[in-house]
């Protein structure tokens, strides 16, 4: 058994890579940590969990994680994260973070997108993406992987296809993402309350999100080129759930047919990804509570562009889903273990 460390197991995305741990048949929780809710049970701040899991929450102690841990996974902020993660690894631990602090290859762009300095940017070099898709080789001997962000996973997998093959122009590509509630963490800003949310549908973040930086970095990548994006994230009011609709320019006259088979061949090993047949598109119904992505498109002939429309939940492959992928990638486990249940239709 693999011993796991959860930091922040509090917040939606500790709970959740709690929750899909349960079905895991070679790991144990063997320590949670919350600074807000230490002394406590976790099954007392989720009852949900009562007789299933009822560990003590603990103070954030580094020696004692280490101790008892084999690979940590951090749910922290950020700048947060960049203090902690550290330490872990001078004490010889893996860890699999989910703060924006190791994402990048540039300093300097963190830096200028999150507004902070970074207290650790020599281990940029060392950290992987945590995007199996496009980084599985390197994440299976990574000592620190950056869990991306919900935003940036699935815009980067619903235009990868296409940058990887050439086929749409680089510099006017569009994103226009909405996310459930949870996607902003579990805080009590006003924006976040029931009655600000519900019946309400708004863009944040307008032309500013740090997401942005994200999304171009590993678009570039894929492009081999610099990559500017207009990505406009929107607030919609259900709890969990994303959609990103992503508009681009062909450079070649391609039917949908033509370039669905591309994305099938594209992701034709991948468990998590569906393409979806021509004139089927995802909703984000199909893949709450999974770790499943659903992708479709049309071209508009008028304009000779594709319209892609990717689907997630935002705190399963958007984040606990993904460090559990990433997870069994490390240990050497099938990727699918303990996250094949299917969405929560209902």
């Amino acid at each position: 058994m693999i011993n796991i460390g959860i930091v922040g197991a509090t917040g939606y995305v500790g709970i959740e890579i709690i929750r899909l741990l349960q079905n895991h048949p070679e790991v144990n929780i063997s320590t949670v940590v919350s600074q807000s809710f230490a002394g406590r049970k976790i099954s007392d701040v989720y009852p949900s969990l009562r007789n299933i899991f009822d560990m003590e929450c603990q103070n954030l102690d580094i020696d004692k994680i280490a101790a008892c841990s084999d690979i940590v996974v951090t749910a922290l902020p950020h700048g947060v994260s960049s203090q902690v993660v550290p330490e872990l690894l001078k004490r010889g631990k893996r860890v699999i973070d989910h703060s924006g602090d190791f994402r990048y290859r540039s300093v300097e762009t963190y830096e200028k997108w999150y507004k902070t300095k970074h207290h650790a940017p020599e281990l940029l070099k060392e950290a992987v993406y945590g995007l199996p898709e496009l980084y599985r080789d390197k994440i299976k001997n990574a000592a620190v992987v950056a869990n991306p962000g919900c935003y940036p996973t699935c815009s980067i997998l619903g235009l990868a296809p296409l940058l990887s093959n050439n086929l749409i122009d680089t510099n006017n590509i569009i994103i226009d993402a909405a996310s459930g509630v949870t996607g902003a963490g579990r805080k009590s800003e006003l924006t976040y309350q029931f009655c600000e949310c519900t019946e309400n549908f708004k863009a944040y973040g307008v032309s500013t999100h740090r997401h942005t930086s994200e999304i171009e970095q590993e678009l570039g990548f894929l492009a081999g080129t610099d990559v500017l994006v207009s990505f406009t994230p929107h607030l919609v009011p259900m709890k969990r759930g994303m959609l990103a609709t992503i508009y681009a320019n062909l450079k070649n006259e391609n039917t949908a047919e033509d370039l669905l088979q591309v994305y099938r061949e594209f992701y034709k090993d991948e468990f998590f990804i569906r393409v979806l047949d021509n004139g089927h598109f995802p909703e984000t119904k199909h893949v709450s509570g999974s770790n499943y992505m659903d992708i479709g498109l049309a071209v508009d002939t008028r304009l000779n562009r594709v319209i892609i429309l990717s689907a997630i939940d935002n705190l399963g492959k958007g984040a606990a889903g993904q460090a559990v992928q990433v997870l069994n990638i490390m240990c050497g486990f099938p990727e699918s273990t303990g996250l094949t249940s299917p969405a929560f239709y209902l």
